[in-house]
């Protein structure tokens, strides 16, 4: 292959440059997305769904522009450190593959090796970048900018599921997003923005308007295939990761949530499990302690019977000092109690009389502006109860922490329902 071919495949056949690396499922749009990557002269958006291959044309696109325009600094931003890890990772394995080393050599003539190599920064000697600054540099966003500037900045899935059920999530990235704007070369510089919406007031709004692929227009899936995931997980979650929409806030019980506070404020309080014992029940686990006038809340969820779960809740309840914990006996008739008791847990137990759905929208409800989840309580918790409405498929984190608000509270509680706990 000659210089100029080997300039063209990298530069005008991205698709292909990917299938030879052994990323077969690249097709005809990956190659538009990754053209657009590279050939933009303005601040760009693509919003694509999960699962559609958008960060693999990310990590090929960093790998081409290093080599084909290696002066440039790029910054490659997302959520986390670890997450910028895994892309920079795979932006060297593009880099040190046997056919990326062939076309170096067709283009420079030299063997490539690396002049900065580590997790979050790599550098080649493609450059001679007399400043000695990395081609590539990695961050979360939590890291300071501060003094750095970039000719290509792409950001990856900023907005997460952190973003729907926390509004000082939103608006730290949003902050996040506008000093990007500051540390992009001036007049030069460009930001290309991949990910998916969370939010309606996430910072995709501070963006420019994004070019969508959602799960019905890119082929990826099957109708079948389409059907089984909506039936896996809740509506906003489908619709935010598949349709690359909101749902409509009409049935919304619970918005937004505060989240962060320090774990220690869970000891010695107490404890609740909501246990999943056929089907696609979660099995829900939930510590929570009152100070004041707030309800500070540690939870976990598993898409598991509850007796592979008892296990890790026995570890967490005496982890953190739990005082009684609390089971219904409705479904099992204290088969579980009995196991938590063997293992030195002090469980009361009662049968539930009150409707669900009545108990989550009073207890629960009255409570919402006073609840804060502490440090360590699974996105999935959180996102369930911010998903929960009368038709929900799943409600067992908001019935279990409302079952606890309703033991803690009795006196403020709207119910006049008062369970006899044994």
């Amino acid at each position: 292959m000659t210089r100029t071919q080997a300039i063209d495949f990298l530069l005008y056949h991205p698709d292909k440059y990917g299938q030879m690396l052994g990323f077969d499922d690249l097709e005809e749009m990956h190659k538009e997305w990754m053209n657009l990557m590279f050939f933009a002269k303005v601040d760009k958006t693509l919003q694509a769904h999960r699962n559609s291959y958008k960060t693999t044309c990310v990590s090929i696109n960093l790998a081409r522009t290093m080599i084909l325009k290696p002066r440039l600094r790029i910054l490659f931003m997302r959520k986390t450190d670890d997450d910028v890890k895994e892309v920079i990772k795979q932006t060297k394995k593009i880099l040190i593959h046997p056919k990326t080393a062939y076309l170096i050599q067709c283009i420079y003539g030299i063997k490539l090796n690396f002049v900065v190599d580590n997790v979050m920064e790599l550098s080649t000697n493609l450059t001679n970048d007399v400043k000695g600054t990395s081609q590539l540099v990695g961050t979360g966003i939590q890291s300071s900018l501060t003094g750095q500037h970039y000719d290509i900045i792409f950001t990856d899935d900023i907005v997460t599921i952190k973003d729907r059920i926390s509004r000082a999530e939103r608006e730290q990235v949003k902050i996040v997003y506008d000093e990007l704007q500051n540390i992009k070369m001036k007049g030069t510089g460009r930001i290309f923005n991949t990910g998916t919406p969370w939010h309606k007031d996430d910072a995709f709004t501070k963006m420019p308007k994004p070019l969508k692929y959602d799960c019905y227009s890119t082929g990826i899936f099957s109708d079948e295939e389409i059907q089984t995931l909506k039936e896996k997980m809740a509506p906003s979650l489908f619709a935010a990761n598949y349709e690359l929409r909101h749902i409509s806030d009409e049935d919304v019980i619970f918005d937004g949530a505060n989240i962060g506070a320090d774990v220690s404020l869970i000891e010695q309080g107490l404890s609740h499990v909501d246990a999943a014992y056929w089907g696609e029940d979660t099995t829900a686990f939930t510590i929570a302690n009152k100070h004041d006038d707030n309800y500070y809340v540690f939870g976990k969820v598993w898409n598991k019977h509850v007796d592979s779960c008892v296990d890790i809740i026995e570890m967490l309840y005496k982890k953190y000092h739990c005082g009684k914990m609390y089971n219904e006996t409705n479904a099992d008739k204290g088969y579980l109690a009995k196991e938590l008791r063997t293992r030195g847990m002090k469980v009361s137990t009662y049968h539930e009389n009150e409707n669900k759905y009545i108990k989550i929208t009073s207890h629960l409800k009255f409570a919402w502006k006073n609840v804060i989840f502490v440090e360590g309580t699974d996105d999935e918790y959180i996102q369930q109860i911010l998903d929960f409405n009368e038709n929900a498929e799943h409600d067992d984190c908001a019935d279990s922490l409302a079952s606890l608000i309703r033991v803690m509270d009795k006196k403020k509680s709207k119910s006049s329902y008062t369970p006899l706990w044994n």
